[in-house]
């Protein structure tokens, strides 16, 4: 028998990704996409975007789902047409964060696979 009968050829998939290192980068890129959303928002208002405008108005109709539980929180409203910079949004993005990370953190709780995810 020659070199190349004897060796057994296995197959294994080199790019599998488990499915706890999975979740967590599905976290944190739904995370990205909100703070995205939130961030782009915020450089809108600062330019006194015009709420006519399609984008502009789904930028705004989007992000005020993700930033409904912040509103009034500060002695302000945004004022849609008018530079306004948006102190709240900042606070939702810290909190969004701050969620993210515990989530991640309990998904990978106990995991050896937690190094793959930096």
């Amino acid at each position: 028998m020659t070199n190349e009968a004897k060796r057994v050829h296995t197959e294994s998939p080199a790019h599998t990704v488990p499915v706890v290192v999975f979740v967590a980068r599905l976290i944190y890129f739904v995370f990205g996409v909100i703070v995205s959303i939130i961030l782009l928002r915020v450089l809108l208002l600062l330019l006194a975007a015009n709420r006519g405008n399609g984008f502009v108005d789904f930028v705004y109709d989007t992000s005020n789902a993700f930033l409904a539980p912040f509103h009034g929180m500060f002695s302000y409203t945004p004022t849609y047409g008018a530079a306004v910079f948006e102190v709240s949004a900042l606070v939702a993005i810290a909190v969004y964060a701050f969620i993210t990370w515990g989530l991640v953190a309990l998904v990978t709780l106990g995991s050896r696979h937690s190094e793959d995810l930096e």
